[in-house]
């Protein structure tokens, strides 16, 4: 199956030519990787681009594998948007070959890579859960609206009219949280989740960050690390502890029974969305939804 997938791109690398060109209704046709991906594309493109993601509702990107479907999306797209910061850890290979297209963009680039957290656990050295910290997606926002401008000049005045409102919701956002968060004794923000997805949360927004497992889901957490991590629990007397939509439960349950062995109890504080967006059409179907859900998820279980 690999080598199929890899004889498609190089076939379709071959016979395509770095110009964008646009299906029959005039529009872009966009493909996404992650939900937080598509979220962004779908509120600066709105109805002026056609946008399929790859990956849904619970998704771990960090095991991603594409499929044949993936294959023929993302082939016939104009531009396919991902992360980048090797987050889609197994689409390293197509998007490797499909880099020599000039319409793959990996928007994590724009950002300063002497500002982001190093990761051991990554071929590109840096965590890649940017998205956690607003300023950053900002950066993401003003960038994607640029390179949608450039591959569609004609409806450029509209993706800089949709920028422009979605920084002020982001702002807003970024407004509402802190007050929040503020809400919390600085002694009680201790962060215990499934695997380090916050660690630019905890760096913008004053908590410490601490995961059962690596900064990727493709490691995986040892008898020892939950003994660390119930020792800490305990001696930092948290009160609450976090599972997560795209990691299986079982680990922080393991840890949950780990401290309770131990004398102390902890409670599990809730479901936070770390690497992919909640059901579409709820709040936590979008970026700003979902940031607000676990700011608010977090602050009243640690309380």
């Amino acid at each position: 199956m690999k080598k199929i997938i890899t004889i498609l791109f190089i076939t379709v690398l071959f016979v395509r030519c770095n110009d964008v060109k646009k299906s029959t209704d005039g529009k872009l046709n966009i493909v996404t990787t992650t939900s937080m991906i598509t979220d962004l594309v779908r509120n600066i493109g709105r109805d002026s681009v056609n946008v399929q993601g790859l990956m849904g509702t619970g998704v771990d990107p960090h095991l991603y594998k594409a499929s044949e479907g993936d294959v023929s999306k993302l082939t016939n797209a104009d531009v396919v948007f991902y992360s980048g910061l090797h987050l889609e850890g197994k689409l390293v290979d197509v998007f490797e070959k499909m880099g020599r297209n000039t319409n793959t963009i990996a928007l994590a680039e724009v950002l300063d890579k002497n500002k982001l957290i190093g990761s051991e656990y990554f071929a590109s050295s840096f965590d890649p859960h940017i998205w956690f910290n607003i300023e950053y997606w900002k950066q993401l926002t003003i960038y994607l609206t640029s390179e949608l401008s450039r591959l569609d000049p004609n409806n450029s005045a509209f993706f800089e009219k949709n920028k422009s409102f979605y920084l002020e919701q982001l702002d807003a956002l970024e407004e509402e949280i802190l007050k929040t968060i503020a809400t919390l004794p600085d002694e009680k923000k201790v962060l215990v989740t499934a695997h380090d997805a916050f660690n630019y949360f905890g760096e913008a927004y004053g908590f410490e960050v601490v995961g059962l497992q690596g900064l990727s889901t493709a490691t995986e957490a040892g008898v020892q690390d939950v003994q660390n991590l119930a020792k800490l629990i305990i001696d930092k007397k948290v009160r609450a502890i976090f599972v997560e939509t795209s990691v299986p439960k079982r680990t922080i349950e393991a840890l949950k029974q780990a401290v309770l062995s131990k004398g102390f109890e902890v409670e599990i504080g809730g479901t936070l969305y770390s690497d992919a967006l909640g059901n579409t059409g709820t709040d936590e179907g979008t970026y700003l939804g979902m940031f607000r859900y676990n700011v608010d998820t977090i602050v009243e279980a640690l309380k």
